[in-house]
């Protein structure tokens, strides 16, 4: 939580979501989400992922968030409050909000487009581009486009993985089984990951991380 707190524009995707809200059943009679409630968590959120989602490059590495999949994010916020996926920040964070509120940041985050911020070993590139295309067959790891795409944007509630910070895509990969899939009989579909995490070596992992950091 290093960054500034400039005051964030709320697109306009994300006002007709708030807006919407109001007078459905499930609200009970409650007031739709109020504009500023909605800019309050922008700020609180930009703190640690960024101006513009880009993510945060330090000791602890923070995930960019520009362009997600609200799938993809609106998974994860629900996975860190059930304690499908295991990070005391975030489950804290992801505990106090509201469907609605959950939907609306979702949508925030997928009109955001930052510059992918870079920084893995650049020859390390070629060869995790042609992991990512081609997969590893002999060690039963599939091609990462064939789920993520060939441009690795995702798609529901597969995430993107373009742009993505070096450090975080280590980590994530490397402590995958340790991380995410916690939630016993809650159904998690990060849990189709954990074969493929287990059958790379951290070399093929930092790999992949690099080729990924400098996608757009």
């Amino acid at each position: 939580m290093e960054l500034g707190s400039l005051r964030l524009a709320m697109p306009t995707a994300v006002l007709a979501i708030v807006l919407s809200t109001a007078g459905r059943p499930e609200h009970s009679g409650a007031a739709a989400l109020p504009g500023q409630d909605l800019q309050a968590k922008l700020e609180y959120c930009k703190t640690c992922h960024g101006l513009s989602g880009q993510g945060y490059y330090g000791y602890f590495p923070i995930p960019r968030l520009a362009g997600q999949q609200p799938k993809y994010l609106e998974n994860q916020l629900r996975a860190f409050n059930e304690r499908r996926r295991t990070n005391p920040v975030m489950a804290n964070v992801a505990h106090s909000l509201s469907p609605w509120m959950v939907a609306a940041l979702a949508a925030h985050f997928r009109n955001l487009d930052a510059r992918p911020i870079g920084g893995g070993p650049k020859d390390r590139v070629a060869t995790g581009r042609t992991i990512y295309q081609e997969g590893l067959p002999e060690s039963d790891v599939p091609a990462c486009s064939a789920c993520h795409g060939p441009e690795a944007k995702g798609q529901d509630e597969i995430p993107r993985l373009a742009g993505q910070l070096f450090p975080y895509t280590v980590n994530e990969l490397t402590n995958w089984s340790k991380e995410r899939g916690q939630g016993g009989t809650k159904v998690d579909t990060s849990a189709i990951m954990t074969p493929t995490a287990h059958n790379l070596t951290q070399s093929q992992i930092a790999a992949i991380a690099a080729y990924l950091s400098y996608l757009p």
